[in-house]
């Protein structure tokens, strides 16, 4: 076992500094924080890490490194909410690929369907988070421009605060309900057009899927590709600076 057992604590265990430096070094979009927002992300990992239970699943064998990067990339995008954004859920499934995901689906006829689902990642409502550990390595490197399965499904439990995924998240005071569908619903219709059209679209076109992937999607692609989001959707960006309480094109 590692240094924190991967059980729930009352009270955080220090990372030490060579983990938590190796860490950063392998996530770009942790490296260009400063140093005081590097410090700050730290103890709220730490925090987090007392507060959640990791579990492993299909072989994996949890370590110190899995458990504090998948820690540390879910709570960047808590750096200007805090740690009570994550509330009332606990546990985060690491797998160590891919990993399928049974469905029973029942159609307008009343017949009910079971597929396979392989998935990457996965939010319960209520529930805990499903990650795969190879997908969680892959944000950063070359040809994934914008992916961070990580941000992605922590982005969900954060819509599922105040209900379900739909792309509204729970607002904090200065924005207000109206304000944020007047500028995610029109960047949420462009895009569904573009991609219906069979453009190449440089965020991934699963965003079209619905409004709550929209919103995971655009959230992952704002902390790792913050260029890329402010380009295409320039008043979305400004949007989710706003909510997130941090501006990622500034310190890139």
């Amino acid at each position: 076992m590692g240094l924190f057992d991967w059980l729930r604590r009352t009270k955080p265990t220090a990372i030490s500094d060579t983990l938590w430096q190796s860490t950063v070094d392998k996530l770009p979009f942790l490296r260009c924080l400063t140093v005081d927002a590097q410090k700050q992300l730290k103890t709220l990992t730490e925090a987090f890490l007392a507060e959640k239970e990791f579990t492993a699943a299909g072989g994996l064998v949890l370590s110190d490194e899995i458990c504090v990067s998948i820690a540390a990339q879910g709570c960047l995008p808590i750096l200007g909410l805090g740690l009570s954004a994550y509330r009332d859920w606990v546990g985060i499934i690491v797998y160590p690929d891919e990993f399928v995901v049974q469905r029973r689906i029942e159609d307008d006829h009343g017949i009910v369907h079971e597929l396979d689902d392989v998935l990457s990642g996965e939010a319960w409502a209520g529930g805990p988070l499903l990650i795969s550990w190879q997908d969680a390595q892959l944000s950063g490197q070359a040809g994934y421009e914008g992916y961070n399965v990580v941000i992605h499904e922590f982005a969900h439990k954060l819509d599922m605060l105040n209900g379900d995924a739909d792309g509204i998240p729970a607002l904090h005071s200065g924005i207000r309900e109206a304000d944020w569908l007047a500028v995610f619903d029109p960047a949420f219709a462009d895009f569904c057009t573009r991609v219906d059209a069979g453009e190449e679209t440089r965020i991934d076109p699963y965003a079209s899927q619905d409004e709550g992937e929209f919103f995971a999607v655009a959230s992952e692609t704002f902390f790792v590709s913050p260029a890329l989001l402010n380009t295409d959707y320039p008043a979305l960006y400004q949007l989710f600076c706003r909510y997130y309480r941090q501006d990622p094109l500034a310190r890139a």
